[in-house]
């Protein structure tokens, strides 16, 4: 997250970790506080992003700061490419090569990963992963929460619930219902 911040033009990148004062540095990023810390610092920054890979940590921290009033921009690296007609939503972040097309919505607190396709016409819920090189037909929605799983196929029109997860490869035919995991071509149940 923060070489693509890097990349849209932020200058200045520091971390917030529950793990500080023990944790310090996050690859070459300063860590200099936890939570409470940036609680307090909230109106020293112009943006955060929650970056953070669990969809359910990641949603409760973002929902935490936005119910303090936290800037929380989307995040979309240079080498993506985003419709003009589709929406991102706030403290999203679109990796190098994902492609989002014509008339789709993407929640907010969602990770479009590494030259993944959502095709037109879909809606993503708030929460989402989708995963690296993972295709999205046209006409999908996936509810909050949910991960598909690196590589996955969706077809078109299909209804994936909310906190589903589809399995890396899994080829998704079907409508998916909330809270169950999917694997396998074609993607069926499995616990």
């Amino acid at each position: 997250m923060a070489e693509i911040a890097l990349e849209c033009g932020w200058s200045e990148i520091v971390f917030f970790d529950d793990a500080w004062p023990d944790l310090s540095l996050n690859g070459c990023f300063d860590v200099v506080g936890n939570t409470a810390a940036l609680v307090e610092q909230i109106c020293d920054f112009d943006g955060i992003h929650v970056a953070i890979g669990n969809n359910t940590v990641r949603l409760e921290k973002f929902e935490f700061f936005r119910s303090r009033g936290a800037p929380l921009p989307s995040l979309v690296h240079p080498r993506s490419v985003i419709s003009k007609s589709s929406s991102i939503g706030d403290g999203t972040v679109a990796m190098a090569g994902s492609v989002v097309n014509a008339d789709t919505t993407i929640s907010a607190a969602c990770i479009l990963n590494t030259g993944s396709t959502v095709d037109h016409d879909c809606n993503i819920g708030e929460g989402v992963h989708v995963s690296p090189g993972v295709n999205v037909a046209g006409g999908v929605k996936i509810g909050r929460l949910s991960w598909i799983g690196i590589g996955a196929a969706v077809i078109q029109c299909v209804s994936i619930g909310s906190d589903v997860l589809v399995g890396a490869g899994s080829v998704v035919l079907s409508d998916v219902p909330d809270g169950i995991c999917v694997a396998g071509v074609p993607a069926k149940p499995f616990s």
